[in-house]
């Protein structure tokens, strides 16, 4: 839910326009309260013209700032269009989830309420009240006007540089890099750890699932609460950025001891395994570690459409790509799995391993970017780098990978120079899956 929040615009302006409304009641009290009592050095700074005067000044900032506040908006509504039409759709919860752009929204509509709510408290004495100008309210007025035009020209020049291609695919990598370093421990795959059970077996209990959608977040206290209480192992078959279908099994439940499941019990753990699984309308990098590989594969596929053909884009998503994946590759992969107290399995959870991740990234680009010998290159430097960056038994993942590249060179009509490089290149990768470094003279 809190992440589902923070990626949405409309929390912090809403709670600046309850501060504004909050502040606009009770300052002007306080400055009736303390209004004979101000020190004359104080009263110097503060707004010193009448009531009319007064009135003109914070109908003026109310004015410009809702209109302000609408060229915001449009601005950030432009932003996202051309954020899904020229990169990824997937792009636009990196904009709706930026900081800067929500604050300076709540500081507009603060400003904005604020403004409006001081104007009621003014008083002319023209309608037999007492006349009364509420200074420090219109001074602080006044002083979130300014912070207001400062915020603009700092949302406009922020703006300028977001929606710049390499800002955006830097922001996916930083995020994808955090979470794989919260999500993933350093080291070897547990391809073979010992205590991980072998396949569910096939009279095993399917764990259906409840809501469709794409699954965002596990919640593995959960998960291992009920397998314990049931005396259960559980396997999760689907992870986190995996779209579910109601009523498809993600996952199977079976006895530990091998007495059967009662039919209270197989209801139970069939409830609890769904309720601990989140669903949501889009992926997120809560959990999902394959999240940014899957923003940079859709910049890349997107610059190589014939309607933007800007392969140089391409070569940088795959450079922030084989980045992200030599990170991947230093760590743990496997399944994570969950013991009890007395160090039993009980849960299996299913991850992306080092092959599905390499498809992901290198799949798409390779395939619309075939006839493009800089995009091969740059697929070929990222083999080479992977492989210097895995362990031996992640060598035949990035062996498969090398024979699809070298076959799709192979039938592309390139000139002889192209095909010499990316000959060249396909040794380098081979030299360095055998464990050899060998400089490049040419580049």
């Amino acid at each position: 839910m809190s992440d589902t929040l923070r990626a949405q615009l409309w929390p912090l302006p809403t709670l600046g326009v309850v501060l504004a409304v909050a502040g606009g009641v009770g300052l002007p009290r306080l400055d009736a309260r303390i209004q004979n009592d101000i020190p004359p050095w104080l009263t110097d700074y503060l707004f010193g013209g009448g009531a009319d005067a007064a009135r003109t000044v914070l109908e003026a900032i109310a004015g410009s700032l809702i209109s302000v506040t609408a060229l915001t908006f449009s601005l950030t509504v432009v932003t996202l269009q051309l954020a899904s039409s020229q990169f990824s759709p997937r792009l636009l919860r990196t904009f709706t989830a930026d900081r800067y752009v929500q604050t300076t929204l709540a500081l507009f509509l603060t400003t904005f309420t604020y403004a409006l709510t001081v104007l009621r408290t003014v008083r002319t004495g023209d309608d037999g009240q007492d006349m009364f100008v509420p200074q420090m309210s219109v001074t602080a007025a006044f002083l979130l006007t300014l912070a207001s035009v400062l915020g603009l020209v700092l949302f406009l020049s922020h703006l300028a540089r977001e929606i710049r291609v390499e800002t955006m695919m830097h922001s996916v990598h930083a995020a994808a890099d955090r979470t794989v370093h919260r999500l993933l421990p350093e080291g070897a795959p547990a391809a073979g750890r010992p205590g991980v059970p072998p396949a569910p077996p096939s009279d095993a209990l399917p764990l259906p699932v409840r809501k469709p959608g794409f699954l965002t977040a596990v919640d593995e206290d959960a998960l291992l609460e009920a397998a314990v209480e049931a005396d259960a192992v559980l396997f999760i078959d689907r992870h986190p950025g995996s779209s579910l279908i109601t009523g498809t099994p993600m996952g199977a439940a079976w006895p530990r001891a091998g007495e059967p499941f009662s039919h209270e019990t197989r209801t139970g753990l069939v409830r609890k395994a769904a309720e601990a699984i989140s669903t949501g309308a889009e992926r997120t990098e809560v959990q999902d570690v394959a999240f940014g590989l899957r923003q940079l594969t859709d910049i890349a596929a997107k610059a190589l459409s014939p309607g933007v053909n800007d392969p140089t884009t391409a070569v940088h998503a795959l450079s922030h790509s084989s980045a992200l994946l030599c990170e991947l590759a230093r760590r743990d992969l496997g399944p994570r799995v969950l013991h009890d107290d007395r160090h039993r399995v009980r849960v299996v959870l299913r991850r992306p391993d080092l092959a599905d991740l390499l498809d992901l990234a290198v799949a798409q680009p390779l395939r619309y970017g075939a006839a493009e010998p800089a995009v091969l290159i740059r697929i070929a430097m990222l083999l080479r780098e992977l492989a210097w960056n895995s362990a031996p038994d992640q060598h035949p993942t990035i062996a498969a990978a090398l024979d699809r590249l070298r076959s799709t060179a192979a039938g592309q009509d390139f000139h002889a120079t192209e095909h010499a490089r990316l000959t060249e290149l396909v040794q380098l990768v081979e030299q360095a899956l055998a464990g050899r470094w060998t400089y490049d003279r040419t580049h």
